[in-house]
């Protein structure tokens, strides 16, 4: 199975990683891993302009666009991880969201798997993690995938979600649905 992490937290200590680091720990006997810190991609946001429709599926972008689709297209499982933005996923993972529209005719058409990792820093039961698992619904249904898992959970401070004593438990519970 191969599988594909992508980090879309800014911050190299940051919670969102921390969490990301133990799955692909716990996932390493089940096959190929890769974990993308997608703020080290150079990435440019979606123009709306189509030429990936006319050209096969590829972004005219010349920058790590076309290499990161490839690899979500391979990929049997792919675990996105945010930190909770302003409502939202990051900017940084939502430029890659936004590009599977370049091959999404494609990307449909392989049944993967995904999972959802967000990490913020209010309560649970603020609406925003509700929305991000939404939108990760919606974008699994469009494109005929696996929505398998979300874990939210609640950090601030850099490091803070490794003094949760139940975090083992969170991640195993959500990583047998896959």
């Amino acid at each position: 199975m191969k599988i594909l992490f992508l980090n879309g937290s800014p911050r190299v200590n940051g919670n969102t990683r921390a969490v990301l680091k133990i799955m692909k720990e716990k996932l390493a006997s089940k096959g190929d891993i890769e974990f993308l810190d997608v703020c080290k991609l150079k990435l440019s946001g979606c123009i709306a302009c189509d030429t990936c429709k006319r050209n096969g599926g590829f972004c005219f972008a010349t920058d790590d666009t076309n290499d990161t689709i490839k690899k979500v297209a391979q990929a049997d499982l792919i675990i996105f991880g945010t930190p909770v933005y302003w409502w939202g996923m990051s900017a940084q993972l939502k430029m890659v969201v936004d590009k599977f529209y370049s091959k999404a005719n494609e990307l449909a058409e392989k049944h993967k798997k995904i999972g959802v990792v967000g990490v913020g820093g209010d309560e649970l039961n603020n609406p925003q993690y509700q929305l991000i698992d939404k939108q990760f619904e919606c974008i699994a249904e469009y494109l005929n995938w696996n929505h398998s898992f979300t874990l939210s959970l609640s950090a601030y401070e850099p490091k803070e979600i490794l003094k949760d004593e139940k975090l083992e438990e969170k991640i195993d519970e959500v990583l047998k649905r896959i």
